[in-house]
């Protein structure tokens, strides 16, 4: 609740927090310390934390990333990282904390842009996939919220 007052205090009313994402790199040049760790339920449930507080204080909380970016080593500010994991892996750990933000019913979720070839067959980064935003977050997930994307100007999107 501290932070969503001091958000509102300076007019912000959208928070890009928190980073939901599984740690599971230790050389991770993006999520580095931003995540709460490798162990995908203590990510799940303080991520929820946070952003209950968060929400409950009146500032949106925007979960990220989604559908992963804790196991890359290619920083996605530079070239299109690849996540080459089966759907089995990326639903048990990496996508884990994701499903959890969404069943607590909260409101925000920010793609990422990253080769996830199982989940995205032509290779599009996974924040322009519609079979991984619109398909697999929305529909099968059940988000309803705001989705965002990262920036558009990060190499792992514009020179795809």
């Amino acid at each position: 609740l501290e932070v969503a007052r001091q958000c509102k205090e300076m007019g912000i009313h959208v928070n890009f927090a928190p980073d939901n994402d599984v740690n599971r790199k230790p050389s991770n040049p993006v999520i580095g310390r931003r995540s709460y760790g490798e162990d995908h339920k203590m990510v799940a449930r303080l991520g929820i934390m946070y952003s209950k507080g968060l929400e409950d204080g009146g500032v949106l909380s925007v979960a990220k990333y989604f559908p992963v970016h804790g196991d890359t080593s290619t920083d996605s500010h530079k070239e299109l990282p690849l996540i080459n994991h089966s759907k089995e892996r990326l639903d048990s750990i990496e996508i884990y904390p994701c499903r959890e933000y969404i069943n607590a019913g909260l409101g925000g979720r920010m793609t990422a842009h990253l080769n996830i070839p199982v989940l995205e067959k032509y290779g599009s980064p996974s924040s322009l996939s519609k079979p991984i935003v619109t398909d697999l977050l929305q529909k099968e997930m059940g988000f309803s919220g705001l989705t965002f994307t990262d920036g558009l100007a990060m190499k792992g999107v514009s020179d795809a």
